[in-house]
């Protein structure tokens, strides 16, 4: 649980990546500026079981670029597993605003109505000298593939996303997103 504990500890807070997209700004490069809120959400959870030892976290993805700002809000478990830790998807819950989801407007939900996503394969994180680091490969449907990497230590969140249609990248960027506590 220790593990745990110090991965979610890592994760959950406010991070932007301000510094990294005014350096791109000031290269005229295009890139956004995205911020991520993360925050235990397991007291919105009615009747976990008593011996449930995973912690769940709502991610509050905020994206902007060219003026123009999108939310990508998400509900995840994480749980240590001998291989490490697992982060999983879950479906945002029912009666939900998919597009406004946050920690804040999250209602108390009942943990049997949670409904994990058939989409996102869990991904995998392991620690190495204070740092962790892992993700994984979905495959969203025959010809579409969600690749996700993460590494992450007390100061910075580093998200590299990708998404692939017949083998083309039609979402993600050449250089992982560097995101810092704020």
């Amino acid at each position: 649980m220790m593990k745990l504990e110090n991965f979610v500890g890592m994760m959950t807070g406010h991070f932007d990546n301000k510094d990294q997209f005014d350096k791109m700004q000031e290269e005229g490069k295009t890139y956004p500026y995205a911020e991520h809120i993360n925050t235990i959400c397991n007291d919105k959870i009615n009747n976990l079981p008593e011996d449930f030892k995973g912690i769940f976290v709502v991610e509050e993805s905020y994206y902007e670029i060219n003026g123009k700002r999108h939310a990508s809000p998400h509900l995840f478990l994480i749980t240590e597993i001998e291989q490490g830790i697992l982060l999983s998807s879950y479906e945002i819950p029912k009666g939900e605003d998919k597009n406004t989801f946050s920690y804040d407007s999250m209602k108390k939900v009942d943990y049997a109505k949670l409904k994990k996503s058939e989409k996102f394969t869990p991904a995998l994180y392991h620690e190495k000298d204070g740092i962790w680091e892992g993700g994984s490969t979905s495959q969203f449907s025959p010809v579409m593939t969600f690749k996700l990497w993460e590494k992450f230590s007390d100061n910075f969140l580093e998200v590299s996303e990708s998404m692939e249609v017949n083998g083309k990248r039609t979402f993600g960027y050449d250089e992982p997103i560097i995101y810092k506590r704020v």
